[in-house]
């Protein structure tokens, strides 16, 4: 089977990982390197990293895959936008430039950057994508002590799902059930995150660790007006309330004049609360 690298960048989190014959050899994010909280930039000094703990040249890796399908994300945006036309023009006419430019090219981008770190890597047939969820399927199940195991992987998007419940059996994952965007726990998660006036993608954890301290008492606001959970797990989010597929934003007025939450505005050196 060889070396196998896995790579995820340019959105957030950055991070390398070397694989040898299935076994894990190393793995590290780039922030580790650069200092910068969330590096979403090419990981090149993880791969580095990785390269050097396994005392390998890059020539000698066999494949290197990308943690999701541009292709496919791509899709879901189109579509999104021509859904709610001619709502969200703002945030097509942001988005666009930036994938005409940069993010349809992420396999060229990739090739690049793997060339600047050892010239003699010519290997662009090399470079694969595997589904954003497939990936973190894989990341659980193929480490993991187990024959055979249920997978669930949550979040908040990769090209389309948003959860996906998957069977490990050995050496493969077989797809069962799979929800897709706009229906998401994670960006669910997300809004009230960013409701609170922290950062998305970032402070969710706080969000988290903060719960712990709190009681439940806008849990039944939730289930009323926010997500309808079906008897078999399923869920659906109530998009009156949203504005992260059309708009710049998580939330929208609806939303805030349901939930008179307490929210933050977060400084660099302390949290005012704002009282809503």
């Amino acid at each position: 089977m060889g070396y196998i690298l896995g790579i995820s960048a340019y959105y957030h989190d950055s991070a390398a990982c070397l694989l040898k014959d299935a076994e894990i050899i190393a793995a590290a994010q780039e922030e580790r390197f650069s200092r910068i909280k969330n590096d979403e930039s090419f990981p090149s000094e993880a791969i580095k990293f990785c390269l050097k703990f396994a005392n390998i040249s890059l020539t000698e890796v066999d494949h290197v895959v990308f943690y999701e399908k541009p292709f496919l994300k791509f899709e879901r945006l189109l579509e999104t936008y021509v859904h709610f036309a001619p709502r969200g023009l703002k945030s097509f006419l942001k988005s666009m430039p930036i994938w005409l430019k940069d993010k349809l090219f992420i396999k060229k981008n990739i090739a690049k950057a793997l060339n600047g770190i050892d010239p003699k890597w010519e290997k662009s047939r090399a470079i694969l994508f595997t589904s954003h969820h497939h990936a973190h399927a894989a990341s659980a199940f193929y480490p993991s002590p187990f024959e055979q195991a249920v997978v669930l992987t949550v979040d908040g998007v990769g090209e389309w799902a948003t959860t996906n419940v998957s069977i490990g059996s050995s050496a493969h994952l077989t797809l069962k059930k799979e929800i897709n965007f706009p229906n998401s726990i994670g960006l669910l998660y997300s809004a009230f995150t960013y409701y609170l006036g922290f950062k998305v993608n970032s402070d969710e954890y706080k969000v988290m660790g903060l719960a712990s301290y709190g009681t439940p008492v806008y849990k039944q606001l939730i289930y009323d007006h926010l997500i309808d959970v079906k008897t078999d797990g399923s869920f659906r989010l109530n998009m009156d309330y949203f504005d992260y597929c059309t708009g710049l934003k998580m939330t929208n007025k609806k939303f805030d004049k349901h939930l008179a939450i307490q929210r933050v505005r977060e400084t660099k050196n302390c949290w005012h609360f704002i009282k809503t």
